[in-house]
């Protein structure tokens, strides 16, 4: 059935086009979904950021590449929609990572004064960063995002594909570790 398959697999697949840390040809391709409001999608990107470390020291800097592709669910989480903007108005200013990381580590407070307080801490310009959240610059790479994953079968953040395939299990250090590691045989 195409819904089976579309729920399994990574539709649109890992680009030069993604916020990516590592390098596309990777051992391992790790996707992840996420939506900068939700406590379980911080609590994945904790996750991913330790294993990360770990398989960077045991395995080497190129062994594992993260993409982050946004999934704001606004019907639960109003503000997620609006902190992906600011995400993408921080990589506008090659800040991305930096700004995703303050996202997801104050995932409670991200109302357009907190946005703004993270942009300045970063040292981005506040009005180009500003007036691309006003005019909603980078809304189509977010619906972009939100369409690859509705096509892959994402129906909520967080969501996790490893080598285009959708990772089902426990989100556990161990779990995760294992399953990222087998996909590389």
């Amino acid at each position: 059935m195409i819904g089976d398959h579309s729920s399994s697999f990574l539709v649109v697949p890992a680009s030069t086009q993604d916020h990516s840390q590592g390098v596309l040809s990777a051992a391992v391709v790790l996707v992840m979904y996420g939506d900068y409001q939700c406590s379980r999608s911080a609590d994945v990107y904790r996750l991913i950021k330790a294993i990360r470390q770990e398989l960077s020291v045991s395995l080497g800097e190129d062994y594992l590449c993260c993409i982050f592709r946004h999934f704001p669910q606004i019907q639960i989480h109003p503000q997620s929609q609006r902190a992906a903007q600011a995400a993408e108005a921080a990589a506008a200013q090659s800040q991305f990572w930096q700004m995703h990381d303050s996202l997801f580590n104050h995932y409670q407070a991200l109302g357009n004064g907190y946005l703004v307080e993270y942009a300045n801490q970063l040292g981005l310009d506040i009005p180009q960063f500003l007036q691309q959240l006003s005019q909603q610059t980078h809304l189509d790479r977010i619906n972009q995002n939100i369409e690859s994953g509705i096509r892959s079968g994402v129906t909520d953040a967080p969501a996790l594909f490893i080598n285009n395939i959708r990772y089902t299990a426990r989100w556990r250090m161990a779990e995760l570790m294992t399953a990222i590691v087998a996909a590389s045989h």
